[in-house]
């Protein structure tokens, strides 16, 4: 996290409030509506202007945060403001790696000790299966709330609509809300690009291949990815099934739809990267606990490779190894050839970093109050203070100083426009990308395995989880 420190009323004079970052609203979701779910046993404070939720002023307030690359700080931002406006409710935050196994199974027996959680991290829980038991609050009530900064307009109002779009899953009701503009890609440095090996972002593979030749004459690795989490190759693969075979083919994920994984893009794409690993471009290994760290390390710090799958997070938490002439970049997914059916440029760009609100937590009210001043201007500025990402309050950081991956990031979210794809299984069919695909990339970029296994292996997998009966289903609408 950074280090400087924020006066919030100072946040509030600085902050601008004219301008909005414009990001598409992608995909078929219906949109959040208050009401439904179970009603909360809590008791609820009376509402007024001041008190628009109906917070329990003296009610205890527990916030999870999960601790990884954004750290907690910002989060405790949000927590002293709370205190500030509540100071009977004593709100206490804790932040952990481990949020599934310190919480869900207090969730499941309806006894949760958190009333908001950061619900992020390779131990993340499964909001899909959140949603199906019920164990999560819908939090249309939020949105329908007048904003913290603007009682005029509402909470809705004043965030990016993919952040809604996100968080509703296969009907109407609002169960996950999202913080921060995360742009996932290919992260490298300019400098070492440009100046170390004479030459420009690579805009189609062959250009690639030719960058990680030149790359491999120096003695640079063209890639290199955390052996210990090697799902982060989908970061960086995700957006070339879309350019290659249209919007078509995430949909068919999306849906479970049969044979969605063995389309002919998904083939190209595979075969596209099996050339790069058989080329030995990749620089393998980094397979403990702290494999991106250390493969961060190898990267900023030593120089060691080129490019590295990753999401807009990896500027704060790389921070301490990179240099200062660094210029960290993102690029965008290159082309195959002429045959792809979006451009260059073409983004996967959602709304990152989650927070639910359990539906049976003694303060339901509350950890809606906390996401409200969470999604003020104040928190959302200091949220790009301390950790160097987007929010995804309109407005909240226009006219600030960005760094170099931060301002490559806004700038790839404009340049992309409408060619922004989500992935909607990411999150709802959870253990398809952290279990499966994880399990089959580890193999893939080793050389273990081939084109035609890993999309059977895929294939099987969503067929797997098609037919799983706990699982609730995305409807196309």
């Amino acid at each position: 996290m950074g280090s400087t420190s924020i006066n919030r009323r100072d946040v509030m004079k600085r902050a601008a409030a004219t301008s909005l970052l414009a990001v598409p609203a992608m995909g078929a979701l219906s949109s959040c509506a208050s009401g439904g779910g179970e009603e909360n046993k809590a008791e609820k404070g009376e509402k007024s202007k001041k008190n628009p939720l109906g917070v329990k002023t003296d009610a205890a307030l527990g916030v999870y945060i999960f601790n990884g690359g954004y750290g907690d700080k910002y989060a405790q931002f949000v927590t002293d403001m709370y205190q500030e406006k509540y100071p009977k409710a004593d709100p206490n935050q804790k932040a952990t790696t481990k949020i599934a196994t310190q919480l869900q199974p207090k969730i499941v027996r309806g006894k949760p000790t958190a009333d908001v959680v950061n619900n992020s991290g390779a131990d993340q829980m499964n909001i899909g299966k959140l949603v199906h038991n019920k164990q999560v609050a819908d939090l249309g009530e939020l949105l329908d709330a007048p904003s913290w900064d603007d009682p005029s307009k509402t909470v809705r109002e004043t965030l990016v609509p993919v952040v809604e779009q996100q968080g509703t899953f296969g009907g109407k009701e609002c169960y996950q809300l999202n913080i921060a503009l995360t742009v996932y890609g290919n992260w490298y440095s300019k400098k070492l690009l440009e100046e170390g090996l004479d030459s420009e972002y690579p805009k189609t593979w062959d250009e690639m291949l030719a960058v990680c030749k030149k790359a491999k004459g120096k003695g640079i690795h063209g890639w290199s990815y955390p052996g210990g989490h090697p799902r982060y190759m989908f970061f960086s693969m995700y957006a070339m099934f879309a350019q290659r075979g249209g919007r078509e083919v995430t949909t068919a994920m999306d849906y479970l739809e049969p044979d969605a994984w063995k389309h002919e893009a998904v083939k190209d794409v595979f075969e596209a990267w099996e050339e790069l690993v058989s080329k030995k471009y990749v620089l393998t290994g980094f397979d403990g606990t702290e494999a991106h760290t250390e493969m961060q390390t190898a990267w900023t710090k030593g120089g060691k490779c080129l490019f590295v799958p990753n999401g807009s997070w990896v500027e704060n938490e790389a921070k301490d190894t990179t240099p200062k002439d660094f210029q960290m970049s993102v690029g965008a997914t290159p082309s195959l050839d002429s045959g792809d059916k979006m451009p260059f440029g073409t983004l996967y760009a959602p709304a990152g970093e989650p927070f639910v609100v359990p539906a049976k937590a003694s303060n339901v009210q509350g950890g809606m109050e906390w996401l409200r001043m969470m999604y003020s201007k104040e928190a959302a500025l200091n949220l790009f203070k301390e950790v160097a990402s987007i929010p995804v309050v309109k407005g909240a950081i226009d006219g600030q100083k960005l760094p170099s991956g931060t301002a490559s990031a806004k700038a790839a979210i404009e340049a992309a426009g409408e060619n922004v794809v989500i992935p909607k299984f990411f999150d709802w069919y959870n253990e398809l990308f952290r279990e499966d695909f994880n399990n089959m990339i580890a193999k893939f970029m080793l050389g273990q395995m081939g084109t035609k296994q890993a999309m059977d292996t895929m294939q099987k997998a969503s067929d797997r989880i098609l037919k799983d009966p706990d699982i609730s289903k995305i409807k196309k609408s």
